[in-house]
């Protein structure tokens, strides 16, 4: 046992008394999706849309990635659940993939972005540093429901698990990789690498390249940790499923953002006469977005009739 330890959360409920009862797991996931939310309506501000609209599109992205996110997992997983249908809904006990939910909100993305008009990429590109975000939030999830840790150790910021969640054959270690934290703290850092980037070049490269650079980003330390992880998954060919998942995405997010980021153009897109002269006094003000305020009024016109 290490001498120094982050110690055991021992109680995965909020609240737990009477009919109520509130899991860390999920306060963290509601948060996390809250906080995506309100980065998401800033980008979509900052490029000249209609913020509210990221909203009518969180309607369809987050119930399509929370579905995802369980499928997967079950799937990814299925000797856990085979013997026991029940447990298939049960998301409040964990296991969730960001795999699946990232899949599963694009597809809910997509279909939002075509009732409202817009471009998918476009809109992929503003989601993308909220989501990163909401994963480093979400993983302190796992931290309080003693799961996703990795393998024995020492270290002094290894994790102690409590004996009734120590995954065979390790049950006679008490502290583990915190695999959370690990990868709470590169999530963090991933965010403020994609807000710089997009900072700098979003008027100059097409849509979708802040995405891809995130897939690229978060796939690359994903694949290492992994394979430290001791929790049941499939194998296949020797590694975890997931560890091939990863391999597979930062390759295509690699390739991807390269020839995106290759088409850049040279100069940022022209401004008007007026926000040229703000800039040049110190201020940029965030233009009304027009279009898209005209395609939120043609919505409701037609939810209306």
């Amino acid at each position: 046992m290490a001498l120094l330890s982050i110690p055991s959360p021992g109680d995965p409920f909020l609240i737990n008394s009477g009919p109520i009862h509130a899991r860390w797991y999920g306060l963290l996931l509601a948060l996390g999706v809250l906080l995506a939310g309100w980065i998401a309506r800033r980008e979509f501000r900052r490029r000249s849309m209609d913020p509210e609209l990221a909203y009518t599109i969180a309607v369809w992205a987050v119930p399509f990635g929370l579905v995802g996110a369980r499928l997967y997992h079950v799937l990814t997983d299925w000797d856990s659940f085979s013997n026991n249908y029940s447990q298939i809904p049960a998301i409040w006990n964990g296991g969730l993939s960001i795999f699946g939910a990232v899949l599963g909100g694009m597809l809910g993305c997509w279909i939002g972005c075509r009732r409202v008009n817009l471009p998918f990429w476009r809109v992929a590109d503003c989601i993308a540093p909220g989501l990163v975000l909401a994963q480093a939030l979400g993983r302190w999830g796992n931290y309080f429901n003693q799961e996703l840790y990795g393998k024995p150790s020492n270290l002094p910021w290894a994790v102690k698990i409590d004996p009734a969640h120590r995954t065979p054959p390790y049950t006679d270690s008490s502290t583990f990789q915190p695999m959370f934290l690990y990868e709470s703290i590169l999530d963090v850092l991933v965010f403020f690498v994609l807000i710089w980037f997009t900072r700098r070049y979003w008027r100059r490269v097409p849509y979708g390249t802040v995405f891809a650079l995130y897939v690229t980003l978060y796939n690359f330390y994903r694949v290492p940790l992994e394979t430290l992880k001791i929790d049941t998954a499939d194998i296949f060919f020797g590694q975890r499923v997931n560890v091939w998942v990863s391999g597979v995405l930062f390759v295509a997010g690699l390739i991807s953002f390269i020839v995106l980021f290759r088409r850049r153009s040279d100069a940022p897109a022209p401004t008007t006469p007026a926000v040229a002269a703000a800039v040049a006094s110190g201020h940029t003000p965030t233009p009304r977005p027009e279009a898209a305020i005209a395609a939120r009024q043609r919505t409701q016109r037609r939810k209306k009739t």
